[in-house]
């Protein structure tokens, strides 16, 4: 299993924040298994749409391009911070995007929560 952030107390985080209704709010990157293309969203229950993702029900774009694995994820305490992360990380280039998530995952591994 692999974190994020390396503390093994995260994953423990998100499944109580999903089940304490905690205002948190996700930015999240998905990708297919050969990790040639992205998509970046937005959520307030990571693992649930995480979930909708891997069972094909997550959006029309992941589903046409088999975009099923997360690895990379940043929580904000605000929607409105979440919202405005997603926009700019929309709107850089491929390699910039790659970077980031090898910041916190260099090997670009699947992500279980």
């Amino acid at each position: 299993m692999i974190i994020l952030n390396c503390d093994p107390c995260r994953h423990a985080e998100l499944v109580s924040a999903s089940q304490n209704d905690m205002k948190s709010s996700f930015v999240y990157i998905i990708t297919n298994q050969y990790r040639t293309t992205f998509y970046i969203g937005v959520t307030a229950d990571l693992y649930k749409r995480v979930s909708e993702h891997e069972n094909g029900i997550g959006s029309t774009f992941t589903k046409k391009y088999n975009l099923k694995d997360l690895i990379y994820f940043e929580e904000f305490s605000d929607i409105n911070q979440a919202i405005a992360r997603e926009k700019q990380i929309k709107n850089w280039h491929k390699e910039w995007k790659i970077n980031l998530i090898k910041e916190k995952n260099p090997s670009l591994s699947t992500l279980k929560l």
